[in-house]
């Protein structure tokens, strides 16, 4: 499994038990909100400015570190 910017963000949290930490480090702390439940982590991301390679990568990086990417 890899993160992408298609899947929700409240699947990316479900993905990965550290992944609410990555968002927040981004800035991203309305992780409860219901637009989180449908919103994709691309929309999340350019709603806070973000740049959603950098988010994906970091995020994509928990699964490297668990040996799962």
């Amino acid at each position: 499994m890899r993160f992408t910017k298609e899947m929700s963000i409240q699947d990316a949290l479900l993905a990965h038990p550290k992944a609410g930490e990555v968002f927040e480090r981004f800035g991203m702390e309305c992780l409860d909100c219901m637009a989180s439940m449908m919103e994709s982590v691309e929309a999340g991301a350019s709603m806070h400015d973000l740049d959603v390679d950098a988010l994906l990568s970091a995020l994509n990086k928990l699964l490297e570190d668990n040996g799962e990417g």
